[in-house]
């Protein structure tokens, strides 16, 4: 993302491991050539460290990972879960894989997606956020895999997954729950996705970032504080908690040494949202105040990016 006056990268440069340094390096000296600041979003510590000397890294938060061979296990020491998944099929909410040809061609399926998304977005105290939490979850059709979660016939949430190569896995990229969704179907659509990847021989999972969690800096500390009231950091992560996970990596920012922590996490924060904060502090407002449906059709025709990673896309 080039917010204009930085260059904001997500993730680690796709590249074998001794490369990753001389790349980031290129990186930078080709912003420098052209006036701009640098820093890498949602880095892992395999980057981390092969940063040199001149750079820094803070940490922002951490993914939690599974190895979704194990989730049986998990299942079975929390029977919590097991009534949320019993909740949910009571209800009558169902599971499927919804296959390449109807993720991209099916009209009805992707309306139903859509209206879920809708509905989720409705709910969100901020308005609709980029970079690496835009909705699409129609692009790479080829690529990504996605459960849909129907009850009586209409889709009320939706999972999408994009795949880690590099550690035989994938990652949640999408949890999508219409409001009105019984309880349970959230946890209904986990267990789908951990079982579809267990089976398919797979050997790691994550939902990628939870922001501000973990042994984050005093400052980051007190603004995950001071903005619980829009959004809740704390609760997502008991929510991830809550599906023991096997690890919890810590995920950081990495940035310049000369740059300094401050203007870089302000890159950061300008390239999710959109570079105005004023603008977005204000459609934010709006949106709290309406909180009405629409929002997702915003992102519904973007397939010509790649896949918005939500952490070090060694992918």
């Amino acid at each position: 993302m080039d917010t204009g006056a930085a260059w904001v990268a997500a993730g680690a440069p796709l590249a074998s491991s001794d490369a990753l340094g001389t790349v980031g390096e290129s990186f930078f000296q080709a912003a420098c050539a052209l006036g701009k600041r640098v820093c890498f979003v949602a880095i892992e510590d395999r980057f981390s460290r092969s940063l040199g000397p001149t750079w820094r890294t803070l940490q922002v938060g951490e993914q939690p990972e599974w190895d979704p061979r194990d989730w049986p296990r998990t299942l079975g020491r929390r029977s919590s879960l097991r009534e949320q998944l019993r909740r949910a099929r009571a209800k009558g909410v169902t599971v499927r894989l919804v296959s390449t040809e109807e993720l991209e061609q099916s009209t009805a399926t992707r309306h139903g997606m859509l209206q879920a998304a809708d509905g989720w977005l409705s709910t969100r105290k901020l308005a609709p956020m980029g970079c690496l939490l835009r909705l699409e979850p129609f692009s790479f059709g080829e690529h990504r895999r996605c459960f849909v979660a129907e009850s009586h016939g209409r889709i009320v949430a939706y999972a999408g997954l994009v795949p880690v190569p590099t550690r035989n896995g994938y990652l949640l990229e999408d949890l999508v729950r219409h409001p009105t969704a019984p309880n349970g179907t959230g946890e209904l659509l986990i267990d789908a996705v951990m079982s579809f990847a267990a089976e398919t021989g797979r050997e790691f999972m994550t939902l990628g970032l939870t922001p501000l969690s973990g042994s984050v800096t005093p400052p980051l500390r007190l603004a995950r504080s001071g903005t619980r009231r829009l959004y809740d950091f704390a609760g997502v992560h008991r929510y991830r908690q809550k599906l023991r996970p096997q690890a919890w990596r810590p995920i950081h920012l990495g940035f310049p040494q000369r740059q300094g922590a401050l203007v870089s996490v302000v890159d950061a924060l300008a390239a999710f949202t959109g570079g105005g904060f004023l603008d977005f502090g204000l459609n934010s407002l709006r949106h709290a105040l309406r909180r009405g449906p629409g929002t997702a059709r915003l992102f519904a025709g973007r397939t010509s990016r790649p896949y918005s990673h939500r952490a070090d896309p060694a992918r």
